[in-house]
């Protein structure tokens, strides 16, 4: 059985901007939490902004837990040698929904491709280094649908089972939305699916 994963590490906020020096170049480092891809590219298209005298914006992206997406971009230097390496990092940091960019200026020596793989190693490095990582848990939601009557029994069960109430409708119908960790959704589930007096609408299911 697969195991499930209800947490993983990414960038509690955007880092400081650093700087890696290799031969005259400059390599100017950012990394960013981000969720979606059109976030991504808003993110790049400031980058560029700021940095519109530069010779490269070269970056990688890593999306999701379970199903992983991801994008390397080598903009310009030879391939493989810049997002690539920039990707590398991400992966050895084992961080996720992150996008780091590294900007180049050029110093007017070539570093050739060697020398471009371990300079954009570093810097993608440095950034993550400067980068605040924290962990995060992934939380399902459930719905209950019950009677206020049967409120005192259905708030016993929730606070056995150690589950967060997200949102509650106090009425004559009451409905409660609880965040449950990933992994034990099952298991809480079934547990309240034995109150017979309680529903849970369809598309919980």
């Amino acid at each position: 059985m697969k195991e499930i994963i209800d947490s993983y590490r990414t960038l509690a906020k955007a880092s400081e901007e650093s700087l890696f020096k290799e031969k005259g170049s400059k390599f100017f480092g950012y990394a960013f939490p981000v969720t979606k891809e059109a976030e991504i590219k808003e993110i790049i298209v400031q980058i560029k902004k700021e940095h519109y005298a530069a010779r490269h914006w070269c970056y990688a992206w890593k999306l999701g837990v379970e199903q992983v997406q991801y994008r390397v971009n080598d903009d310009g230097e030879p391939s493989n040698s810049a997002g690539q390496p920039i990707y590398g990092q991400i992966l050895s940091a084992e961080i996720t929904n992150v996008l780091v960019v590294i900007v180049r200026y050029f110093g007017g020596v070539k570093l050739g491709v060697g020398g471009l793989v371990r300079a954009y190693k570093a810097a993608a490095e440095l950034t993550i280094e400067n980068s605040e990582i924290v962990e995060k848990i992934i939380e399902e939601e459930l719905v209950l649908v019950f009677e206020y009557a049967h409120m005192n029994k259905v708030m016993r069960l929730v606070k056995q089972l150690n589950v967060t109430i997200q949102q509650q409708e106090m009425a004559l119908n009451c409905q409660l939305t609880l965040s449950i960790k990933k992994s034990e959704y099952a298991q809480v589930k079934s547990a309240f699916e034995k109150l017979h007096f309680l529903s849970i609408p369809k598309n919980e299911e």
